[in-house]
């Protein structure tokens, strides 16, 4: 027999408005404009002010006085005629004319400069070969299959069955190969290689002969493996040649490009420039905190929009047409209202967690020695201003501080805590920062295994096991010491 119960509790739940401050605390400062000119687009009832206010690059509460004011005197739909609102939906042409040119101006238009792409410059380089349509068109069809980096990942047998089943192009492996060493003489030298080894291979033929290119090659050739292990005794052995021939061999191939493609002026991405949302200054042996100006823009509340309900307020005919074109104007005043006082707060939330953030590592932002960094988790800097360690997150996500020792990302400053020999909590990004040193001042005919670095460290006052060496060397991206030997 079923029982009907009825459970009352209580839960929390996110408001859509909570949820969008998050998302735009989460932004830093590029993506914040980028949103910020989303929800300008869409709400006509929103106004930013002069273009000069985005520039400024100090930290300013905006007061928003007009809506405020509006708000006091509460207007309902069934109070609210617009009619002048619903009369003139069409601007008159003359107010749209520019009067700041002659008739006979011509008009001009600015060049735009077309970049050649990678495949595109290969292509064209085909021309200078002196092929039948037939071998232009596997030519063509191979100079597609070139990835990015200027190999071709696919086998000729593939690539055989792919001309014949989408180009209707009926060949065989030996001609696919035939061809495929006519893509090979392309530039940049080593574009069209299936593997490493044959795209060292191909640049290496192309260098002028010298005897330290022809063992380079033969290296490459037949001992690529012990090259890529750098088991330098067992090439001496293998070749007989001295320590000097052997490391005069390995710079000629240090000097190759592993990625031909990648070194094409067409194919390379713009490096996006990074936009610091803080910056801390020393002012009179005190450090100073500004949030860039960008992320608190001049906003407020259209009066047309305000001046739209005051006139339906007045008005004593009230049709459905009206009170429906009220309520959605009340709909795009409140929703300026709401993201203007979002902005706001998102202005206070970033510069309270940063200013917490600041103090916690003065230390550091004083003379920016990075061993000085002391161990700071989200919880340390969440109790400190009285928010959410997810709110805390998302301010330390993708952002970027100004400091006078660089740009720094700030989720860098956050570290667990380790003890050394003293029973003191130190950070494991000072602990990182000594095992790079020691590293980059190993001699690298001998490098140090992870054991030796291990009581390197520990003489220094930081008990480490080899595993956790291992482990901060990998996450400092350091190979292991067999990889970092030189001759």
């Amino acid at each position: 027999m079923l029982k009907q119960f009825l459970n009352l509790k209580l839960s929390q739940k996110l408001s859509p408005q909570q949820i969008q401050l998050m998302k735009l605390i989460q932004l830093p400062t590029q993506a914040f404009e980028q949103r910020l000119k989303e929800e300008m687009n869409e709400n006509p009832a929103l106004e930013g002010g002069d273009e000069e206010e985005y520039e400024k690059d100090e930290f300013e509460s905006e007061e928003f006085d007009d809506y405020d004011e509006f708000e006091g005197d509460r207007i309902e739909a069934e109070d609210i005629n617009i009619d002048e609102y619903l009369s003139n939906d069409e601007t008159p042409e003359y107010k749209t004319q520019i009067n700041n040119y002659s008739d006979d101006d011509d008009d001009r238009e600015s060049p735009l400069a077309a970049p050649v792409s990678f495949h595109q410059d290969l292509i064209n380089q085909l021309n200078t070969f002196i092929l039948n349509d037939e071998e232009r068109e596997i030519a063509e069809f191979l100079v597609g299959s070139i990835d990015d980096m200027g190999y071709i990942r696919r086998s000729v047998p593939d690539m055989v069955d792919d001309m014949a089943f989408t180009q209707g192009i009926y060949t065989d492996e030996k001609t696919v190969e035939k061809i495929l060493h006519i893509v090979h003489e392309l530039e940049p030298s080593g574009v069209g290689a299936r593997d490493l080894q044959e795209c060292l291979l191909l640049q290496l033929k192309h260098k002028t002969p010298t005897e330290s290119v022809d063992l380079a090659t033969d290296i490459i050739e037949n001992q690529f493996e012990a090259f890529t292990k750098k088991h330098y005794d067992k090439l001496l052995q293998k070749y007989g040649v001295s320590n000097e021939q052997l490391k005069k061999a390995i710079h000629e191939i240090e000097k190759l490009n592993p990625k031909p493609g990648g070194s094409f002026t067409g194919n390379n991405k713009v490096t996006e420039n990074v936009v610091p949302d803080f910056a801390i200054r020393i002012v009179d042996d005190e450090l100073e905190l500004t949030l860039n100006g960008r992320n608190a823009p001049s906003l407020h509340v259209s009066k047309d929009y305000q001046e739209m309900m005051q006139t339906y307020k007045d008005s004593r005919d009230k049709s459905n047409a009206q009170k429906d074109a009220v309520q959605f104007i009340k709909q795009k005043l409140d929703s300026a209202k709401w993201f203007i006082d979002a902005i706001k707060q998102r202005q206070e939330t970033l510069f309270v967690t940063m200013n917490a953030i600041m103090h916690y590592q003065q230390e550091y932002f004083f003379d920016g020695d990075e061993t000085k960094l002391k161990p700071m988790i989200l919880k340390d800097i969440a109790d400190m201003v009285g928010l959410d360690i997810s709110t805390v997150s998302r301010v330390a996500n993708s952002k970027y501080v100004e400091t006078p020792y660089g740009t720094k990302l700030i989720k860098e400053f956050f570290s667990e805590a380790m003890k050394n020999d003293q029973g003191e909590d130190v950070s494991t990004l000072e602990i990182k920062k000594i095992l790079q040193n020691v590293i980059e001042e190993e001699d690298k005919h001998k490098p140090l295994p992870d054991d030796q670095l291990a009581d390197i460290l520990k003489e220094k006052g930081y008990p480490i096991a080899r595993r956790t060496i291992a482990k901060y060397r990998e996450q400092l991206d350091i190979p292991v010491a067999r990889m970092r030997k030189k001759m």
